[in-house]
């Protein structure tokens, strides 16, 4: 239970490596009072969250066809064991599959769009757009009444 009383959500948080990782670490404490659970690239990242499930994924790209056939496979035995109520991401490949399987399995989306887009919204923002119940970018130039919404940076 929350302080507030209310029951605690399941929270999967997803992310690929190196940028995509740290800036979706930099809004987790937006999730502390719920079950946060992490999904990433790289083994080491488990040293990142001690105190929190972590499930290490294939990397992937949308050029590695079998890469992305296992990713979804692992993202999918994830969702069957956590049932999550509640899917974020911030990129790149396996939180796109992620907010997608999110849709699926009836759990509230947010995808949170990468600093680094300075000039437009990431090919997987636009991908995810229709699934994600929420689309952030971290560039006020960047939201538009049908893209994503712009509600402050990470960094």
């Amino acid at each position: 239970m929350s302080r507030a009383g209310a029951p605690t959500r399941r929270v999967l948080a997803v992310a690929s490596g190196g940028g995509h990782w740290v800036q979706l670490r930099r809004i987790s404490p937006a999730f502390a009072e719920h079950d946060l659970r992490y999904v990433t690239v790289n083994e080491t990242y488990r040293a990142d969250a001690p105190d929190h499930t972590v499930y290490i994924v294939r990397d992937s790209t949308r050029w590695d066809k079998l890469g992305m056939l296992v990713l979804g496979l692992q993202l999918l035995l994830i969702f069957l064991r956590v049932r999550p109520h509640v899917v974020v991401s911030t990129g790149a490949a396996p939180g796109c599959l992620a907010i997608f399987l999110g849709r699926v399995f009836g759990a509230r989306t947010i995808w949170l769009d990468s600093i680094a887009n300075v000039d437009e919204v990431s090919m997987s923002g636009r991908l995810v757009r229709r699934a994600a119940g929420l689309w952030l970018t971290q560039w006020p130039h960047l939201a538009t009444e049908d893209g994503p919404e712009y509600a402050g940076r990470v960094f």
